[in-house]
Parts: C-alpha cells; sequence; structure tokens
C-alpha cells in the first residue's frame, strides 16, 4: 500500500516545517528548502556578514559548509525513509526522524566559499535497515562547486 499524495504532502509539509522552524540552528544559518527528494534534496541560503570565516576575503565559514551539507543530508535521508516505507502514514514517517543522526561526516573544501547566495544538494546513495549514505555538494550563486560530502547517517 502507498501513502496518499496527500499523506505524502503532509509528510512534506511537516519535513520543511521541522527543518526550517524547529531547527534552531538550521534557522541560525538561514537554511530554506528548494526541493525534497531522496534523489535530490535542495536546500538554499544567503550569504550574511555573520556566516563569515575569514575577515579579510570575506569567505563563508567552513563549519557553515559542513554544517549545511550535514543539515541536507540528513533532510535527503528522511525522505529515502519516506520512500523505503511507503505504506506509513506522515505521523509515522516523521517519528522515525528522531532516530537519524549523523555517524560520519566527510567534508572537501574545493573553493573559496565565495558568493551571494549558495545551494546545497543530497542524494541518499544507499538506505540500509540501520545505516543511510549520502553524497552532498555545494555551489554559489555562479554554479560554482564550492564544496562536496559523504555522510553516514543512523536511521534506526
Amino acid at each position: 500500500m502507498r501513502r496518499s499524495p496527500s499523506e505524502q504532502q503532509a509528510f512534506e509539509k511537516a519535513l520543511i516545517e521541522i527543518f526550517e522552524k524547529h531547527i534552531t540552528f538550521n534557522q541560525v544559518l538561514g537554511l530554506s528548502v528548494l526541493q525534497l527528494r531522496s534523489v535530490q534534496t535542495q536546500i538554499r541560503f544567503d550569504m550574511r556578514s555573520d556566516l563569515v570565516g575569514h575577515f579579510a576575503y570575506g569567505r563563508l565559514h567552513g563549519g557553515v559548509i559542513s554544517a549545511t551539507l550535514d543539515a541536507t543530508g540528513g533532510c535527503a535521508v528522511m525522505m529515502g525513509i519516506a520512500d523505503k516505507h511507503p505504506g506509513e502514514t506522515a505521523q509515522q514517517v516523521i517519528a522515525r526522524f528522531s532516530k537519524v543522526g549523523t555517524i560520519d561526516l566527510r567534508i572537501d573544501y574545493l573553493r573559496p566559499g565565495l558568493g551571494k547566495y549558495f545551494v546545497a544538494s543530497a542524494k541518499v546513495t544507499r538506505i540500509g535497515g540501520r545505516i543511510a549514505s549520502t553524497q552532498m555538494e555545494l555551489h554559489n550563486d555562479e554554479g560554482l562547486l564550492l564544496s562536496t560530502g559523504a555522510a553516514s547517517y543512523i536511521v534506526s
């Protein structure tokens, strides 16, 4: 049995609400959901002076990049969990969110974090019974690839 389209919409709305409004650190970073799919979740945020890591050059702080890619990967994992359990209601899938946690994170900083805004994307590469894996990227407003990441999450 598959989740109805209205139940899927309820799940996605609840996930966006949690991600953007209830995870305070995501609010501090200014993260907003552009797209929710296990094959391509996208998160956007604007450059601000309080996100700068190198005062002389105005570069995005590496911790902001890392946290954003981690959050984007986690959001993609939630979409993957929803895909893996198509018969569950929105509330049942959301309840699984409390069990998701990062267990490994690797970030490669390829270029300085310069731009007016940034788009992080993540895709689930594998989701098992206990562990999920993702690949992530961060691009600036000109489409330049700034950073890549890979992460593993506990899902049970």
